[in-house]
C-alpha cells in the first residue's frame, strides 16, 4: 500500500510545483484584415512547455486591442485553460557599470570622487564666508560704532574706534570677495562635471536598458495544461480601432472603345502601436463597429387628446374643451437596419486578389504582402483593375445648361463588391475631374458624366411669336412654346438625349395641357419629356414644343 501511496504523493507535488510556471514568448505579426474601421490581427508565437500548469505570456500586443475580440488557438496536445489580456509595468532595473568600456567606467568613478571632494571644499569656504559675515554684523552692531557710551566722551577713543572699524571692514570684504570668487569658480565646475556625469549616465542606461524596459508592456497570458513536454504554435487574433481603409477609384476610357477601365484601390491607414511588416493583407467592406441588431416595432396606440382654454368675459370664467386627434409612439428611435449588400463572386479580378463572398460584406484576400507603419499616414493598396462594358450617349439639358456631357452607363456593377466612394475620371488620357460612385442605389445602371464635349452646340430659345395669353370666362389661358436648335460639330456621328420639362401640379384647379412634343417622350407624373435623335456629322436639329396652362384669372401663377 505504502509503495503505492509514495508515487502519488510525488505525481501531485510536480503537479503542484508546475502549475505557477510561466513562459514569455515574443508574438508576430501573420496576418491583418483591414475593416471600412478597425482591422484584425493575427498573431503567431511558439511555446515549450514542461507537464502541468503553465502561463505562457505572449508580448508584442497592440496598445488599442479589443479584449473582448480576442481568440487564441494552440497546436500540439495541450488544454486551453484560460486567455486574458494585461499590462504590466517592468519595475526600473538597477543599472550597474559592468558591460561599459573600460574609459567611461573609469571617468565615470573619477567624476564622482571629484564632485564629493568638491562639495566639501565649497562647504569649507561657506563656512568662512558665514564667519566673515557674522564679524561684519558684529562690528557694525557695537556700542562704539553705533555711538553709544562713553567713547562719544573722548575724540581719542572715538578716532581709535573708527580707524579700527574701517580697517577690519575693509579686510574683512576683501576677504569675502576673494572667497566668493572662488566659491563661484568651484560652483562653475561642480556644474560642469555634473553635466558630463548626466551624459555618462545616460549612456549607461541606454546601454543598460532595452526598449521594452522603456515603457508599459501589452499581454495576452494563455493558461495552457499538457500532460508531457510539448512544443506548438499560439494563434491569436484580436479586434484594434486605430485602423480602417478608405476606397479610392480611377476611371480610364480613350473613347474609342465601348470599354472603361476601373481600378479599385484601398487607402489603408493604422496607427495600432505596432508596424505590420511584410504581412498577408486582406481587404473586408464590413465595419464591425457598426451596430448589429435590427430593430423591432412596437405596437402603435393613437387617441384623442383633450385640452382646455380659459377665457374671461364680462368678470364672467367660462371654460372651453377641444379634442383633437394626436398621435403618439411609445417607442423611442431606433438605429437604422443594417445595411446587406448581395455581394457575388467577382469574375474578371486582379491575379493577386481573391474574392470572398460573405453574407453581408465582400472581403479581398491580397496574395502580395505589404508593410504598412504605425504613423496613420495612407498607404495605396491595389485590390483589382477591371475592364467594364459601358454604353456611351451625350445628354444635355438645356434649361438648366445648354453644354453637352458624354455619359458612360455601366451595368452588374454589383458583382465588384463596391462601395460608396469618390472616383478619378481619366477620358482619352487627359484628367476631367472628380464623380461619386455609389453602388447602393436601387437602379441596376450606374451613369457617369465624362465630362462636357465643346462640339456639339445647344440652344434653348423662347418663341415669343407662338406665346399667348387669352380670358376664357373665369380661367386666364396661357400658351408657351420653346425651340431647341443643336448642332453637331463632331466629325464623327452621335447619338443625343435632350431632356426638358412640362409644369405639373396638385392643384385641381390648374390645367395643364401638351399641346405638340413632337416625338418626345412625355411622363404625365414627372413632367419630363425626353428626346433620342441621331445626328450625323455637321447636321443640324430643331425640336419645337409648347404647352397651355388654364388657371384663374384673377390669381397670379408664375410660369
Amino acid at each position: 500500500m505504502n509503495k503505492l501511496i509514495l508515487p502519488l504523493v510525488f505525481l501531485l507535488v510536480s503537479f503542484v510545483s508546475n502549475a505557477g510556471d510561466k513562459e514569455i514568448v515574443k508574438s508576430t505579426i501573420t496576418e491583418v484584415t483591414v475593416y471600412a474601421q478597425g482591422a484584425q490581427l493575427f498573431q503567431r508565437a511558439s511555446y515549450s512547455i514542461k507537464p502541468g500548469i503553465t502561463e505562457v505570456i505572449i508580448e508584442g500586443i497592440s496598445p488599442t486591442i479589443d479584449a473582448n475580440s480576442l481568440q487564441v488557438k494552440a497546436t500540439g496536445d495541450v488544454i486551453i485553460l484560460d486567455s486574458k489580456y494585461s499590462i504590466y509595468y517592468p519595475e526600473p532595473k538597477e543599472i550597474s557599470l559592468e558591460g561599459l568600456p573600460l574609459k567611461i567606467r573609469k571617468d565615470i568613478q573619477l567624476l564622482e570622487d571629484s564632485l564629493k571632494y568638491l562639495n566639501y571644499d565649497i562647504q569649507d569656504i561657506q563656512d568662512e564666508i558665514d564667519v566673515l559675515i557674522a564679524t561684519k554684523n558684529i562690528l557694525s552692531n557695537n556700542g562704539a560704532i553705533r555711538g553709544q557710551g562713553k567713547v562719544n566722551d573722548s575724540i581719542n577713543l572715538l578716532k581709535q574706534a573708527v580707524d579700527y572699524y574701517s580697517t577690519k571692514m575693509m579686510e574683512i570684504n576683501k576677504r569675502l570677495q576673494a572667497l566668493n570668487r572662488r566659491k563661484a569658480d568651484k560652483n562653475e565646475k561642480k556644474r560642469s562635471m555634473e553635466d558630463r556625469l548626466s551624459k555618462m549616465r545616460q549612456h549607461q542606461n541606454s546601454a543598460g536598458q532595452t526598449a521594452d524596459d522603456q515603457g508599459p508592456r501589452h499581454r495576452i497570458t494563455v493558461t495552457l495544461q499538457c500532460k508531457e513536454l510539448m512544443t506548438g504554435k499560439l494563434n491569436i487574433s484580436y479586434l484594434v480601432s486605430a485602423a480602417g481603409w478608405v476606397p479610392k477609384y480611377d476611371l480610364r476610357s480613350d473613347g474609342m472603345t465601348s470599354k472603361i477601365n476601373l481600378t479599385y484601390k484601398a487607402m489603408v491607414f493604422q496607427n495600432s502601436g505596432l508596424d505590420w511588416d511584410n504581412v498577408k493583407l486582406n481587404i473586408s467592406t464590413n465595419n464591425p463597429y457598426q451596430n448589429k441588431t435590427k430593430p423591432t416595432l412596437h405596437p402603435w396606440y393613437v387617441d384623442y387628446y383633450a385640452y382646455q382654454t380659459r377665457g374671461y368675459d364680462d368678470n364672467v370664467q367660462f371654460k372651453k374643451q377641444e379634442s383633437l386627434a394626436y398621435g403618439y409612439s411609445n417607442v423611442a428611435p431606433s438605429s437604422t437596419m443594417e445595411q446587406k449588400d448581395e455581394e457575388k463572386e467577382a469574375t474578371t479580378a486582379n491575379q493577386f486578389v481573391q474574392v470572398v463572398r460573405q453574407l453581408t460584406s465582400a472581403e479581398f484576400r491580397i496574395d502580395l504582402p505589404y508593410s504598412i507603419k504605425s504613423n496613420n499616414e495612407q498607404y495605396m493598396v491595389l485590390i483589382k483593375i477591371v475592364d467594364l462594358d459601358a454604353n456611351y450617349a451625350y445628354y444635355t439639358v438645356p434649361k438648366i445648361d445648354p453644354s453637352v456631357y458624354l455619359v458612360a452607363q455601366l451595368s452588374k456593377l454589383d458583382e465588384l463588391g463596391l462601395v460608396p466612394a469618390e472616383a478619378n475620371i481619366f477620358f482619352d488620357g487627359s484628367y476631367v475631374g472628380e464623380t461619386y460612385i455609389d453602388p447602393t442605389t436601387m437602379e441596376d445602371t450606374l451613369t457617369l458624366s465624362m465630362g462636357r464635349d465643346p462640339n456639339i452646340v445647344v440652344k434653348r430659345l423662347l418663341m415669343k411669336k407662338e406665346c399667348k395669353e387669352k380670358i376664357v370666362g373665369d380661367k386666364k389661358e396661357k400658351t408657351m412654346a420653346y425651340s431647341i436648335e443643336i448642332k453637331n460639330l463632331k466629325a464623327t456621328g452621335i447619338e443625343l438625349i435632350i431632356e426638358d420639362q412640362l409644369p405639373i401640379t396638385q392643384n385641381a384647379d390648374i390645367l395643364i395641357e401638351a399641346i405638340d412634343l413632337g416625338k418626345a417622350e412625355y411622363d404625365t407624373r414627372t413632367g419630363m419629356i425626353k428626346w433620342k435623335i441621331e445626328l450625323k456629322t455637321k447636321e443640324s436639329r430643331i425640336l419645337n414644343y409648347s404647352y397651355k396652362v388654364k388657371f384663374n384669372k384673377d390669381l397670379n401663377l408664375p410660369l
